[in-house]
């Protein structure tokens, strides 16, 4: 950053001089585990990978940070290669940069976690990704990492550390579940509040008393009906909910 004073000329002389690879340097990249809840558990799309290391094994979606790229734009830009999705719920999660993660070389990579639909979730994986459910060996926020295994419950071998990344966004998600908006991120516009429960139930991976939820999550302010009720069900239509917009007070 330029001071108030202007430029300090001996920050030229010192750069002229400089050599930047007179220092090893790790390479930087962004992964970004793309989430979403449905059929009771939290899933997550995942790439095979083609080529060594862990050739046969999944991961998931990533990618190099470019020399010019901020750490955020980096992880847009791989929901948009790699899942074809924009206008999503993203977060910063962790920075993972144990020596010997990556056998080709030392890589620090950031990791993200994007929260989507159902819908947008399987619009995604016809996109060549493919589907990983999620199996969580530990109660509450106790934190480790996670199995995942294909819609056929067979397992799916994971690459690198990806294992302790999904394990460590199951863990933000129920820490920030109470006071953080989330689960919202997993349902369409427009929902039923026993949708909603079920998505607070699939995270939080334990029951939840319907009567006291459903006071709780009325009393936030945070939804409004709709007016309307669910269509085409085998059971009583339920009134339909949405997320009250934010206003800057």
């Amino acid at each position: 950053m330029t001071s108030p004073e202007g430029p300090d000329p001996r920050d030229a002389e010192f750069l002229a001089s400089y050599d930047p690879h007179a220092f090893e340097r790790p390479s930087v990249a962004v992964d970004v585990a793309l989430v979403s809840a449905f059929d009771g558990a939290l899933h997550a799309l995942l790439i095979e990978r083609p080529a060594p290391p862990y050739q046969g094994r999944w991961g998931l979606p990533g990618g190099f940070v470019g020399i010019d790229e901020g750490l955020q734009d980096a992880a847009e830009r791989v929901l948009r290669e790699k899942a074809h999705l924009d206008d999503v719920f993203v977060e910063q999660l962790y920075t993972f940069g144990t020596p010997g993660r990556d056998p080709r070389m030392r890589i620090i990579t950031v990791a993200y976690y994007a929260l989507v639909d159902r819908a947008r979730f399987e619009r995604a994986q016809a996109k060549g990704l493919q589907l990983g459910r999620l199996t969580v060996p530990w109660a509450g926020e106790a934190g480790g990492p996670v199995s995942v295994s294909a819609g056929d419950d067979s397992p799916r071998a994971l690459a690198f550390d990806h294992d302790q990344i999904l394990g460590l966004v199951v863990k933000r998600m129920r820490g920030k579940l109470n006071y953080a908006p989330i689960g919202y991120e997993l349902l369409p516009e427009e929902f039923p509040l026993r949708a909603l429960q079920a998505v607070h139930e699939t995270i939080l991976g334990r029951t939840l008393n319907k009567d006291s939820f459903r006071r709780r999550m009325l009393a936030t302010g945070e939804l409004a009906p709709t007016g309307k009720r669910e269509r085409a069900v085998g059971h009583r239509p339920a009134e339909l909910y949405r997320v009250v917009p934010r206003t800057l007070e």
